[in-house]
C-alpha cells in the first residue's frame, strides 16, 4: 500500500518578461488546485532576452517557485553571480564545477518533507563540461542523508542524452525531467525502477513564438544566416510542465501528468492532472 504522497510540480523554461508575468498569474491557482507541495521552475531564460537577473529570480520565487534550476544561459549576465552565491535554492548546473558561482543542488525543506533538487547540463551539442552522469552520482550521494528523495532537472539538447540519464538514475532519483528545447514532449512515464521521466517540460512563455522568440526574427535568422538580435514577444502565454506524485517513504513516483495551461487568447486547450 502506498505511503504518504508528496505532490511536485515541474515548470518548463520561463521565457522573458511575458513568461514571468504568466507564471505570476497562473502558478498560484495551479498549486492550490492540485495541492502542490514543492514547485521547481527552470529560470535560466527568465530575463528579457535571455539569462537570469536578480529581479527575474525574485519574481519567480514570489510567484510560488520553491527552487529555480539553471542551464546554459545561467551565467549570461554577470549580475546574477552574487545572487547565485547568496540564494541556496537558485541553482546553476552542478557539472560546471566548484569554480563557478552558486551551487548545483539544494534541499527544499517543507517540514514534513525534504526534497533534494539537482540541476545538470547536458554535454551533447552544448558545453564541454564534466559528465552529467558523474555529476549526478556526486550530487545524489551528497543528498542521500539530507532529503527524503531527490529530483533532477536535466537541461540538455539531445533526446538520447536525456533518455540515457533517465535510465541511469532510474530507482535512485524520484524524477528526472528535461528542459532546454522549449517544446513539450508527450512521453511522460514512470520507469520500472520508480523514477518519473519526461524528455522535455516545454516552456512558460509567449504562445505565438519560436521557442519564445519573435517568429519574424527567427525566420530571418534561419533564412539569411546573418546575425539577428532576438526579442521575446509579448502576448498570451502558455505554462507547461509536469505534475508528479511521489511516495515520501520510498521515493518512488506513483503518478505523472503533463500540464499545459494557456492564458486566454493563447490558443489550445487547458489540461492538467485530475
Amino acid at each position: 500500500m502506498d505511503g504518504p504522497l508528496c505532490t511536485l510540480l515541474f515548470v518548463g523554461d520561463v521565457v522573458g518578461d511575458a513568461g514571468c508575468r504568466a507564471l505570476t498569474k497562473l502558478l498560484p491557482k495551479l498549486k492550490k488546485e492540485y495541492g502542490v507541495d514543492v514547485c521547481v521552475v527552470n529560470g535560466e531564460n527568465a530575463a528579457q532576452g535571455n539569462g537570469l537577473t536578480r529581479s527575474a529570480a525574485e519574481a519567480l520565487f514570489a510567484a510560488g517557485a520553491d527552487c529555480l534550476t539553471g542551464g546554459n544561459h545561467t551565467f549570461r549576465r554577470r549580475e546574477i553571480y552574487d545572487y547565485l552565491d547568496a540564494s541556496p535554492c537558485c541553482l546553476r548546473p552542478e557539472n560546471y564545477g566548484p569554480a563557478a558561482p552558486g551551487r548545483g543542488y539544494c534541499v527544499v525543506d517543507k517540514g514534513s518533507v525534504r526534497v533534494g533538487v539537482v540541476s545538470l547540463l547536458g554535454t551533447a551539442y552544448l558545453e564541454p563540461l564534466e559528465s552529467p552522469f558523474d555529476a549526478a552520482d556526486r550530487a545524489l550521494a551528497s543528498l542521500r542523508d539530507e532529503a527524503h528523495f531527490t529530483v533532477v532537472d536535466f537541461h540538455a539538447e539531445a533526446t538520447a542524452e536525456k533518455r540515457a540519464l533517465g535510465f541511469y538514475l532510474d530507482g535512485r532519483a524520484a524524477a528526472l525531467v528535461g528542459t532546454h528545447t522549449h517544446v513539450q514532449t508527450a512521453d511522460e512515464q514512470i520507469l520500472e525502477g520508480g523514477t518519473a521521466y519526461m524528455t522535455d517540460l516545454g516552456m512558460t512563455g509567449p504562445a505565438r513564438s519560436v521557442l519564445g522568440i519573435e517568429p519574424a526574427l527567427a525566420i530571418e535568422k534561419l533564412r539569411t544566416h546573418l546575425p539577428v538580435r532576438f526579442q521575446n514577444p509579448d502576448g498570451p502565454c502558455v505554462l507547461q510542465g509536469l505534475l508528479v506524485r511521489v511516495e515520501k517513504t520510498t521515493g518512488r513516483a506513483r503518478f505523472v501528468q503533463r500540464v499545459s495551461l494557456c492564458e486566454e487568447g493563447a490558443g489550445g486547450a487547458t489540461c492538467a492532472a485530475k
